[in-house]
């Protein structure tokens, strides 16, 4: 039995690490090396017009999911919308902004000269239901401009197929699956950018 479970933990983890070779990140305009020589960078977060999973729009995935919930058990739905809204600020900006100072050794600085505008543009939330699952994905588009002149674009990048979940599986919430795709987002990006 020690084996089997052994066998399938070593399976579930060489999905996930082949699952995360498929990120891809592509300049699409600028310099994308203009934050080497930097010790420092703002870094805000976008979420304007996202599509998630199978739906066109985030307002309609949250009233279909919150629907979902509420018939299911009186106000889950509406615990569930608070807490989708509330984990964008409280587990995947940070999840980010860790893995990219980490990488980087830069450090977050409001002042700083160029600031990197991460726009989430698309979020699988992915599932775990025990006896399968599907890791959380998001694409995003990145734009490092000046601080003082929003204006000015230095770069822009987009970044597709970021996985996240959890090694062994205990990903059951959907908000650490998709703060996971943040954290392979930042740690990718920090070392495509130094």
């Amino acid at each position: 039995m020690k084996k089997l479970a052994n066998i399938i933990a070593i399976l579930m983890l060489s999905a996930v690490m082949l699952k995360s070779t498929a990120q891809k990140i592509k300049t699409q305009s600028g310099n994308a090396d203009i934050l080497k020589s930097e010790t420092s960078v703002n870094i805000e977060f976008v979420y304007d017009n996202i599509s998630v999973g199978k739906y066109k729009s985030e307002n309609e995935y949250i009233k279909a999911k919150t629907e979902e919930y509420n018939k299911k058990e009186a106000g889950k739905g509406d615990s569930w919308a608070a807490s989708w809204a509330r984990d964008k600020q409280a587990r995947f900006e940070p999840k980010f902004i860790e893995l990219f100072t980490l990488n980087s050794g830069m450090t977050v600085n409001k002042d700083a000269k160029y600031t990197l505008i991460f726009k989430t543009t698309s979020i699988e939330p992915g599932f775990n239901i025990g006896i399968t699952r599907k890791n959380a994905e998001i694409d995003a588009e990145v734009m490092i401009v000046e601080t003082a002149n929003r204006g000015n674009t230095v770069a822009a990048m987009t970044i597709t197929n970021v996985p996240g979940g959890t090694a062994f599986g205990y990903d059951f919430d959907t908000g650490l699956r998709i703060s996971e795709s943040y954290a392979n987002a930042g740690k990718k990006l920090a070392k495509y950018l130094k």
